[in-house]
């Protein structure tokens, strides 16, 4: 009892100070800096007349970016030994030269940079801060303000490369954790951000400030998830109902306003409502003019609605984005067969019919318009030869769109009654389908009907 209680009223053994350092160059050499700082505080309260205690914790000093502290340690370091930066130097003494030289051009550098922020110019901040970093790669401070810069010049991804690594070299760094989640918020990336706001509430679960930001994140990625499972699903309604309850739990960040306008746009393009979807892709479109997926919809939604020309101007488009996605130039091929093919004979036009009717629809338009255009409701020989010609126009519309792979090829922009583009697949314009033509057999047509 009396050996401790000396050595703590004189100061720690030899033994000590040398544990303290040892331990203080093990956790500087790991980044743990404020660890470190706490050995060498006590290596110098064990031995305030140690050169080296005051040495190595300006060291520390000066990794932090603590120019300042560190000054004071290494004149209190040459003071205790004065030879210490004498002519012929060991190891030791050209660092501690060195270290000195470094506190001095840290200090100008620092006070250089404030000068440079408070005056607005974050270029030049950025600029002086680069050698700051350089000379004391631990110095949160000078990481935190340098990502201030960045995000005042509109470039969030810099601000983040240096806002991560401050999480570490703070004990409690929740207001970098909170920045992190809110620059990953707004450029989209949900995921992330829930990360950090979630590191931040580890720190202190009833911080106000990231529980708020917790909740508002939460719920907009699970609103954001959910959208995506139900189009994995196809269930596109409740995915277009999930997408605008993102637009009303964020109205203010403008990505995920034109993230729920492009995925409305394809969903609605997916329950084939072309009417709805070009207005919504184009609105889409305008918030975001580059974007393939939008131009990739809309021209599909133009292609349900038989516009085949705006079809092949989006597909260009988006091509002229990325000349190299395969998705995209078959996509404008198929737009450009389907508009070659509509200058001839499109069966969905014949009918009178959508690109998204069902065979029921289909065949109740047959037999309304072969009703209407039977050649025997006709007596003039002119009108009788027009007749005959719709009538073999509507009954190949019927024959190609009610059977499920001629209708495929039809809609992949192949006519597969047309003779240039199939083998003997019929006679074009004027064939028949299976080769069999009722007007041979000298003109008497009888049809009969079943509705």
């Amino acid at each position: 009892l009396t050996t401790c209680f000396v050595s703590g009223v004189l100061g720690a053994t030899h033994v000590e100070i040398e544990q303290h350092l040892e331990m203080g160059r093990k956790l500087l050499a790991a980044g743990q800096l404020a660890e470190a700082l706490s050995h060498y505080h006590s290596a110098v309260e064990g031995d305030s007349k140690n050169y080296l205690t005051y040495y190595k914790r300006a060291a520390v000093f000066l990794a932090m970016g603590k120019s300042k502290s560190a000054l004071p340690d290494l004149t209190r370091a040459i003071q205790l030994k004065p030879d210490f930066l004498a002519l012929q130097r060991s190891p030791d003494q050209d660092e501690a030269q060195n270290q000195l030289m470094r506190a001095n051009e840290l200090e100008e550098l620092q006070e250089e940079a404030h000068a440079a922020h408070h005056r607005g110019d974050y270029s030049t901040t950025i600029t002086v801060l680069d050698r700051v970093v350089e000379l004391s790669p631990w110095d949160p401070e000078s990481r935190e303000l340098r990502a201030e810069c960045y995000i005042r010049l509109g470039d969030p991804r810099k601000a983040i490369q240096d806002l991560t690594p401050t999480t570490r070299l703070r004990n409690d760094n929740r207001g970098a954790f909170l920045k992190l989640s809110t620059l990953h918020y707004d450029l989209g990336e949900h995921q992330e951000s829930l990360g950090h706001v979630r590191e931040c509430l580890k720190l202190d679960q009833d911080d106000k400030e990231c529980l708020s930001r917790y909740k508002q994140v939460k719920k907009l990625s699970k609103q954001l998830d959910s959208a995506e499972e139900h189009i994995q699903e196809e269930r596109y309604q409740d995915a277009i109902d999930k997408y605008e309850s993102v637009m009303r739990t964020e109205p203010n960040v403008l990505y995920y306003t034109n993230k729920a306008k492009e995925r409305i746009c394809f969903c609605l393009v997916k329950n084939k409502m072309p009417a709805m979807a070009i207005d919504i892709c184009s609105e889409a479109h305008q918030r975001d003019p580059r974007n393939i997926n939008i131009l990739r919809d809309r021209a599909e939604a133009f292609i349900l609605n038989q516009d085949y020309e705006k079809a092949v101007e989006d597909y260009q488009e988006a091509r002229e984005f990325d000349m190299e996605n395969n998705e995209i130039r078959e996509g404008l091929e198929r737009a450009q067969k389907l508009l070659k093919l509509s200058r001839k004979r499109d069966y969905y036009k014949i009918l009178g019919v959508n690109r998204s009717a069902n065979k029921q629809e289909i065949i109740k338009a047959y037999r309304k318009l072969a009703q209407q255009w039977h050649p025997d409701n006709f007596r003039e020989e002119s009108e009788k030869k027009e007749a005959e010609k719709r009538f073999i126009d509507i009954a190949s519309a019927k024959e190609v769109l009610t059977d499920p792979e001629m209708r495929q090829k039809f809609d992949s922009g192949e006519d597969p009654l047309d003779p240039e583009s199939q083998q003997g697949g019929g006679q074009g314009g004027q064939g028949w389908p299976f080769h069999f033509n009722p007007f041979e057999s000298g003109g008497n047509y009888h049809f009969k009907f079943h509705h």
